[in-house]
């Protein structure tokens, strides 16, 4: 995931139904198969004596160390997920779930992205968040319509051509 949820607070997001899947199944990994493991590992390395200068035992709590912390940031993430249901938006505007056909229209390039909650984004899927400045520029958007983005390289004209 590129970005992970806030756990200190009580913001809730939009998220797919696939996604609020996939954090649930990652969360049961972890406490099911992942824990038991480190757990054995750490009792092994135990075994070996001294733990002051015993780097099988610092390698598994450190690993353990960042698996709860992951438990927890799913735990928050599953309490504040708000799953995106059907939606009531009229067919053919951008929301959450939605695949984007888009022009740039300054380099004539098209791209399609699908708009999904922040837990899922990933651009290398081209998956984008609906928080980033495309995605939020994007929604409520339909076809034919042109969105102006400022992105990191400056101000960005998209033209929506097909919403699925």
């Amino acid at each position: 995931m590129a970005s992970e949820p806030a756990t200190g607070n009580n913001s809730q997001f939009v998220v797919t139904a696939e996604g609020y899947k996939k954090l649930q199944e990652e969360l049961e990994f972890l406490k099911t198969v992942k824990a038991p493991q480190v757990a054995e590992r750490i009792k092994q390395a135990t075994s070996y004596g001294d733990l002051s200068e015993n780097a099988e035992y610092e390698e598994a709590k450190n690993e353990q160390g960042f698996m709860n912390g992951r438990i927890i940031e799913l735990e928050a993430a599953l309490r504040n997920a708000v799953v995106m249901e059907k939606s009531t938006a009229p067919a053919g505007v951008v929301e959450v779930g939605s695949k984007v056909r888009v022009l740039d229209m300054e380099y004539k390039e098209e791209d399609e992205y699908t708009i999904v909650g922040f837990t899922e984004s990933d651009p290398a899927r081209m998956h984008i968040s609906n928080e980033s400045p495309i995605g939020a520029a994007l929604l409520g958007a339909k076809k034919g319509d042109v969105v102006s983005v400022h992105t990191p390289g400056g101000l960005t004209k998209l033209k929506v051509l097909k919403v699925t």
